[in-house]
């Protein structure tokens, strides 16, 4: 329903019009009215921006993490690249994902709930040749795995899963742990059909075949976390250990400077004439008594009282109190 303008208001706009102050051709259009975006209450964007980008970022270090472990395994240079980030339901990722498929359950302490991690049938039947003599590049048809295959490809994702310690090290502590290993996706219920998931699908290059693997992590599991998966709060941790750092090595290059160091014991006023008179064995009587404290002075300002005294054949001063508030700070 369009907006219905007052009279006032109508009577302003033919003013401005009359005056000249609004040009006709700055009235607002129909087309340049607000448009609506729609909104799927079905499936709330609960992954903000900061948090897809985080992840990302985690994973694009794991995916050169995996890059170097899968070499080492298959004895041929492999290349893991993430290719997209997204939020989508878990059953619209239960229908991505082809049947059969090797569907690895696990969890992630302290994320809570099971996290899924994919490997593409044509990623294992390739990996699984390599692994028992061939070359790896032949044709495979869609086929059952058998208990040979579950057991073979669950060593090496028991290595993939294992290596996203390292790459969340960053941000928390985590301990991955296998639960379960599926082939029918359909068959998993771990979580409801609307649950939002953030799915992360990487690239395998194995030789001059391309394949995918994904990692399915449910809001549920990182709900808890959520604080620490801004980039803003991510780096902030680390540059904190950097300025602290810092500020160690200021401390050591301040420590090799000297400073001026002196005592005022007391003072006096004396006449010139009386000044001119002096001579050796003189006594001047100071303002101050033997038992008050004196000021110690560094570069010209004092920073501290003390008492003056001995040690063996030298005259020396204990501090007593800081007077520089700054300095008390400091230290």
């Amino acid at each position: 329903m369009p907006d219905v303008l007052s009279q006032s208001e109508i009577d302003a706009l033919l003013s401005a019009l009359s005056s000249g102050e609004l040009q006709p051709d700055e009235l607002p259009k129909e087309d340049e009215k607000q448009k609506v975006k729609l909104y799927d209450f079905r499936s709330p964007q609960k992954f903000s921006k900061d948090h897809i980008r985080t992840l990302e970022l985690i994973h694009d270090n794991y995916g050169r993490i995996i890059s170097n472990y899968l070499t080492a395994q298959v004895r041929d240079n492999v290349k893991v690249k993430i290719e997209s980030i997204e939020q989508v339901t878990y059953e619209e990722f239960i229908h991505s994902i082809s049947n059969p498929t090797i569907l690895t359950i696990f969890k992630l302490p302290p994320l809570s709930g099971s996290i899924l991690f994919e490997t593409n049938p044509e990623f294992v039947y390739k990996v699984i040749d390599i692994l028992l003599g061939g070359s790896g590049s032949g044709k495979y048809k869609t086929r059952e795995f058998t208990d040979i295959d579950k057991n073979i490809i669950m060593k090496i994702n028991q290595g993939l899963i294992d290596n996203l310690k390292l790459a969340w090290s960053d941000i928390i502590d985590v301990e991955p742990e296998i639960e379960a290993l599926e082939t029918n996706p359909a068959l998993n219920q771990t979580l409801a059909p609307h649950e939002p998931v953030a799915l992360i699908t990487f690239s395998v290059e194995i030789g001059d075949d391309s394949t995918f693997i994904n990692i399915c992590i449910p809001y549920l599991s990182i709900e808890k976390v959520l604080d620490k998966l801004v980039v803003q709060y991510w780096y902030q941790e680390n540059d904190e250990s950097v300025v602290n750092e810092s500020r160690e090595k200021l401390k050591e290059r301040l420590n090799i400077i000297d400073v001026p160091l002196t005592v005022t014991l007391g003072d006096t006023n004396v006449t010139v004439d009386e000044f001119l008179k002096l001579s050796v064995g003189d006594v001047i009587t100071l303002n101050d008594k033997c038992s008050d404290p004196v000021f110690v002075r560094v570069d010209e300002n004092v920073h501290y009282t003390g008492k003056p005294g001995i040690i063996g054949k030298n005259m020396a001063v204990q501090i007593l109190d800081i007077i520089d508030k700054d300095v008390e700070n400091y230290e």
